[in-house]
């Protein structure tokens, strides 16, 4: 048996791909995968691709046809209907018909004998005819002995340049054909890249400031949260918490009897992480709880904290899972200068890892059948890149709509990695990005060719570790300030409540942190205090559901103003939707005023043609003409301007549309 010869084409720079294919990249259902290639051969040969792919349930491939662009550049598409991930290659092979065709038409050009080469058409064509079969194949073969009866005749060469070669393409020769490595898209269910959190302790839920706050309780005010425009509700650990070196408020090493600790000192004598604190209600409290969200359009996300309080059962079932100090005593976790007595961290490199890692993946399936499809995992950074690999594709493997936000504020590459393999959402440094340069460069990082095929970010103004100095000096201009940026730069974003619609501000001496912070002590809030933003937070997180270009972060683009402190930045939307142009004071002691430049070509909009502004915040309406046009902000007032603009659209007044 003659062996074949090696393939002559090279497949490179394939689009999407992360880490030369080690990743995944993401998409969400219903996505469009666009795919890019170069693919080339030696010499003057003409070579042809497609794209394969295969969905999650399939082993069979998918074949879709690429088309050339440019410079050796091929692109085709699939679209994703199913969660899980997808399989596609890029397959590429020389052309035979088509660099037989191409030099016909330079021999004919110069005049040139042609006989021979019709003759070596004509075998192209009953090779391909023998492929294909049936009518098609039989009338390329009758094509082919007609070209043989008149090989050198004009109207045979003119019908041998003008035969279509997609006909010779439905079964192509591929012998010797190259296939590039199979990439993967993780496909996820479309909250992965458009949601909107609110984050509330349960504890601190109740109306009566006599007691602490039940599961109930907080079911009491999902109405309100909805209103506001919430799709997603996290809760804080909800598990019992642990006595011993329990903490009292702000942190303090010497608790009262009646301080409830610190929910991430997590595990009593009631229960672990399958438990639910016996202060809060029960499992049938918490199903109601999910059952009630789910009425309301919202999502439950639960805390994931894998680490226990001294007082944890897995302590005392399982104290090879910990580290020991020569004193026999359970080493604590540190992050110096912070110490975290009340909680001991599990040992990823015990002998016992195995079973570890089963019975963590056990307290994440515990939740999924309770109705959670949503984790909020509390400092993934401090465990094993493999783990959370193997973890997520475990659970996706049985629950693939599963979602996974990292809470790491800790090295860009770290954060990146567990991006890679395998969290939707990820926080970001957006909570200390105030400056338009920080902005602006931040942002063009997170959206660049590179992150945006596998980090969606998710931005919080505030946590409940986290008051940023921003916060605790702006007033109220600053929180409104921070939402919109927020709300309108990223697709995925959320708050601290209601800290953060009570304008709450009153840190630690010197420390970016809550004096008086929930996570040690119970609050009674009142939600209804006069100057809350709850109205203005349901307005912005209304005109983010309405407006699909707000519902993307990869789209943005920053936009021409002349001052520094006026940031201007536009997302377009798909074809069939609007766009939306965000003017944002970041000064939040001052008006300040600049002129914007609006890229009207883009919008179809004419040169010197009036057109309208209208204002999604204020509802105000601006004629104005021309690119460049005159903003000011008072931030007192009203401190950004939120512009939809319609493309193309003419009314009878003759003016083209912001709308």
């Amino acid at each position: 048996m003659t062996e074949p010869s090696p393939a002559r084409v090279v497949i490179e720079n394939i689009r999407p791909i992360v880490e030369c294919g080690r990743f995944s990249a993401k998409r969400v259902r219903g996505d469009r995968v666009v795919v890019t290639a170069n693919v080339f051969a030696e010499g003057q040969n003409v070579v042809a691709a497609r794209l394969l792919y295969r969905t999650p349930d399939s082993p069979d491939w998918t074949a879709a046809p690429m088309e050339f662009l440019v410079n050796d550049s091929w692109q085709g598409e699939f679209t994703v209907h199913m969660l899980g991930t997808y399989r596609f290659a890029v397959e590429g092979w020389i052309d035979h018909f088509k660099t037989w065709q191409e030099g016909l038409k330079k021999k004919v050009a110069a005049g040139q004998d042609v006989s021979i080469d019709m003759l070596i058409g004509a075998g192209m064509i009953e090779d391909a005819a023998a492929r294909t079969g049936g009518n098609v194949g039989a009338k390329m073969a009758a094509f082919a002995e007609a070209l043989r009866n008149k090989n050198s005749s004009e109207m045979a060469v003119l019908q041998a340049l003008g035969q279509d070669s997609t006909v010779m393409g439905l079964n192509p020769d591929l012998e010797p054909a190259l296939r590039s490595e199979e990439l993967e898209i993780l496909v996820e269910r479309p909250k992965a890249r458009f949601s909107s959190w609110y984050e509330w302790f349960p504890r601190s839920a109740s109306a009566d400031p006599s007691r602490p706050g039940t599961l109930r309780d907080l079911e009491a005010l999902l109405p309100e949260i909805a209103r506001m425009g919430f799709d997603v509700l996290y809760l804080p650990p909800i598990h019992p918490i642990g006595k011993t070196n329990r903490k009292g408020k702000n942190n303090s090493i010497n608790p009262s009897t009646e301080d409830p600790g610190s929910p991430w000192a997590i595990g009593s004598e009631e229960g672990g992480h399958k438990s639910i604190d016996a202060r809060l209600g029960t499992l049938e409290d918490f199903k109601s709880l999910v059952e009630s969200c789910s009425r309301q359009g919202t999502e439950i996300a639960l805390d994931l904290a894998f680490q226990c309080s001294p007082d944890h059962p897995y302590v005392r079932e399982h104290p090879e899972w910990f580290k020991h100090r020569p004193d026999g005593s359970i080493q604590y976790a540190e992050n110096p200068p912070k110490k975290y007595e009340d909680i001991v961290p599990l040992n990823f490199e015990s002998e016992n890892w195995r079973a570890l890692w089963e019975e963590l993946k056990s307290i994440v399936l515990f939740w999924i059948e309770k109705g959670v499809r949503i984790f909020r995992v509390d400092n993934p950074h401090t465990k094993p890149f493999a783990f959370w690999k193997w973890l997520m594709a475990e659970v996706r493997r049985e629950y693939p709509d599963a979602l996974f936000l990292a809470e790491a504020f800790t090295r860009p590459n770290v954060m990146a990695q567990l991006a890679k393999v395998g969290f939707s959402q990820s926080y970001t440094y957006f909570t200390w990005r105030n400056s338009k340069r920080e902005i602006t460069e931040y942002l063009e990082e997170l959206t660049g060719a590179v992150m945006k095929e596998y980090f969606r970010p998710n931005f919080w103004p505030n946590t409940p570790d986290i008051l940023p100095e921003y916060l605790q000096y702006g007033g109220r201009p600053a929180f409104i300030i921070k939402l919109i940026l927020a709300a309108t730069l990223s697709s995925n974003y959320g708050i601290y409540g209601p800290a953060f619609e009570l304008l709450e501000n009153q840190a630690l001496p010197g420390r970016e942190e809550y004096l008086d912070s929930e996570k040690f002590e119970v609050r009674h809030w009142d939600w209804d205090m006069p100057g809350n933003l709850k109205d203005f937070i349901a307005r912005i997180n209304a005109i983010r559901r309405e407006n699909r270009a707000l519902q993307e972060t990869t789209n943005l683009r920053f936009c021409e103003v002349d001052n520094d402190q006026l940031l201007f930045y536009m997302k377009s939307g798909p074809a069939d939707s609007d766009s939306i142009l965000v003017v944002v004071n970041l000064d939040p002691a001052h008006t300040q005023s600049g002129w914007i430049r609006i890229p009207l070509s883009e919008f179809g909009i004419a040169p010197g043609r009036p057109y309208l502004g209208h204002d999604l915040l204020s509802d105000e309406k601006y004629i104005w003409y021309g690119e460049r046009n005159f903003v000011k902000l008072n931030p007192q007032v009203a401190p950004a301007h939120i512009f939809r603009l319609r493309t193309r659209v003419r009314r009878e007044t003759d003016f083209d549309y912001f709308m």
